[in-house]
């Protein structure tokens, strides 16, 4: 039974589709199907809302494993993190919250896509009844590691969540991502009634999904500075196969660089967020669910 539900959108400051679903909500509450739920929606990040950036300090989503969450860190998320962790949590099976979604946005071509961290009975429900509300939804299992050993906000429920939807640049509002947002929301809110209910869950059919593998890095020169760019055949083609041989990166000097591995279904490609880290894309392998 889910008896507590947590909504929140904000947790970085330029993802505006969460952030302004979030608002409305609070303004105008759910939709009347959702009376019988307890959600609360709340705004997580407000000081890097009001200007418009990822984060301040530190990336608010990658604070809450246990570890950062007992370290002393004069960083404004960590010290947000600590009181989220009160509010919401604490993190672990003692937590308040049943179930927690938390909203983001990329800038990548990734459409709306579900990210759910665990490959069980709940999860994979959840992960079959969206895919059949929105056929158009991708499915992404982060379960490389055991749901408390995550950073994610969304880990201070007992379960929890995330929607993923792009492209959109950071700190614009896009009309086709706001209702690829609410929709998925929604749907996800509907699958917390049909819970709830008991409904036949289990017969619904099973469905594609894509399983996370490996961050890929810009090819980089022996000074640390990237040689190469995204090359325009992958550029966009987010969950789509990138085959052996297949071009992955354009280098300034006009090389092309080959993808030498077995096809994979790139994710994140380019996104703006991981411009630093020099992150390319995220590797996935394709799954049933």
């Amino acid at each position: 039974m889910l008896n507590s539900i947590v909504l929140t959108g904000g947790a970085h400051g330029n993802e505006t589709s969460g952030i302004e679903l979030i608002r409305q909500w609070q303004q105008s509450g759910l939709p009347a199907r959702f009376n019988g739920l307890n959600v609360r929606c709340a705004l997580v990040n407000e000081k890097a809302i009001d200007a418009n950036v990822r984060f301040l300090d530190e990336d608010l989503n990658r604070q809450f494993t246990p570890e950062r969450l007992a370290t002393d860190n004069p960083a404004q998320e960590a010290l947000l993190a600590k009181k989220l962790n009160e509010e919401f949590g604490p993190k672990g099976p003692s937590s308040a919250t049943d179930f927690f979604v938390d909203v983001h946005n990329t800038t990548s071509q990734m459409g709306a896509t579900l990210i759910i961290l665990e490959h069980d009975e709940f999860n994979i429900a959840l992960a079959r009844f969206v895919k059949q509300a929105m056929p158009e939804a991708n499915i992404l299992i982060e379960d490389e590691k055991t749901f408390a050993s995550h950073g994610y906000l969304c880990t201070l429920g007992k379960k929890g969540v995330m929607i993923e939807v792009g492209g959109q640049p950071q700190g614009v509002l896009r009309e086709d991502i706001y209702l690829l947002t609410e929709k998925m929301a929604e749907a996800i809110l509907d699958f917390c009634l049909a819970w709830n209910e008991e409904q036949a869950l289990s017969r619904l059919p099973p469905c594609e999904a894509f399983r996370l593998g490996k961050e890929v890095s810009f090819p980089l020169d022996e000074k640390g500075q990237r040689k190469a760019m995204i090359h325009h055949q992958l550029q966009d083609r987010d969950f789509k196969p990138l085959a052996q041989g297949a071009p992955a990166f354009t280098g300034f000097d006009g090389t092309i660089y080959h993808w030498e591995e077995d096809t994979t279904y790139p994710h994140f490609i380019n996104e703006a967020a991981y411009h630093k880290l020099h992150v390319a894309f995220a590797t996935a392998s394709r799954i049933t669910l």
